[in-house]
């Protein structure tokens, strides 16, 4: 609506019939012409319409290839950096589309074509464009800033609201990921580059933590040194930080025992089973026994 109204009528027309009056000028002058002026004017033309291609094109393949150098120069400095091949593959392509509109440009300028329209409507299309695909632009900005920041690698072992898994693919618009059952979760990258993640892989060692009850009048120290020759047994354990044996709380029904020991990321839930599983036997080979949750019930008789 406010486009038709910006239209004025009368500025058209006379438009239109300074057009009419220039064309009818350049009939009038051509008819005035000799025949051999008139094949003078058209193979000066024709000259100076060739020139002007020659140059275009001699512009045209030597902006071709120093677009092709540049490319190459920024793919060896992305591969000593290790760029993320991802990020590598979208700023060459998003250089190389610059580069490419920009050499057309001026090509067309070359050959005497207005370059205005032509700009216009790229920005005009760029606009319309960032607005139609507002949510899908948050998601590559998102994941632009993902691949440049690094919060997390291919391989990598995260969660991220309830979702956790291992890092399959990071893309410009998504993160997938593949959950311990085997499931693909597929990531918008707007909202996990903005909330809180938690990388399992990110550090090189991790606690593993054991809560164990034994029954009370059961013996606490003969509990703990059981614990330690486990832990001490076993190679996966880290002897720096130390590992800690300790009497964590006095339960309902049990008197719970805390040990907590230091391991390389990739050990964790290896070693928590085995662990787990090494109690379960060893314990009552030692006399200590695992109570069940009771509750003890006195009748009053009476009288």
């Amino acid at each position: 609506m406010l486009f038709l109204q910006s239209i004025d009528p009368e500025k058209i027309a006379e438009a239109d019939s300074i057009r009419k009056a220039k064309l009818a000028e350049t009939i009038t002058q051509i008819s005035q012409m000799s025949p051999q002026e008139i094949l003078d004017m058209v193979i000066r033309y024709i000259i100076t319409i060739s020139l002007k291609i020659l140059a275009a094109l001699v512009i045209y393949f030597i902006g071709r290839w120093i677009i092709r150098r540049i490319k190459k120069v920024l793919q060896r400095i992305f591969e000593r950096r290790k760029v993320e091949i991802s990020l590598r593959n979208f700023i060459l392509s998003l250089v190389s589309a610059t580069l490419m509109i920009l050499l057309i440009l001026t090509v067309i300028g070359i050959l005497g074509i207005n370059t205005t329209s032509f700009i216009a409507l790229l920005a005009s299309a760029g606009l319309a464009i960032g607005m139609a695909l507002s949510g899908t632009m948050q998601n590559f900005a998102g994941g632009v800033m993902l691949l440049m920041l690094k919060q997390y690698r291919v391989g990598d072992f995260i969660e991220f609201q309830g979702y956790t898994g291992t890092v399959k693919e990071i893309r410009l618009f998504n993160t997938v990921i593949n959950t311990t059952d085997n499931k693909t979760i597929i990531i918008p990258n707007s909202g996990i580059s903005t909330n809180i993640i938690n990388n399992y892989s990110k550090e090189p060692i991790r606690r593993v933590e054991w809560i164990i009850g034994i029954s009370y009048g059961d013996d606490y120290e003969e509990a703990k040194a059981v614990m330690t020759s486990l832990l001490e047994q076993d190679p996966r354990v880290l002897k720096e930080p130390p590992f800690l044996v300790a009497l964590n709380n006095l339960g309902d029904s049990s008197v719970n025992i805390v040990a907590r020991a230091w391991c390389k990321s990739e050990d964790y839930w290896d070693l928590h089973f085995d662990i787990n599983q090494r109690v379960y036997k060893t314990f009552p080979e030692h006399g200590l026994s695992f109570p069940f949750p009771q509750m003890d019930i006195h009748l009053i008789k009476e009288r």
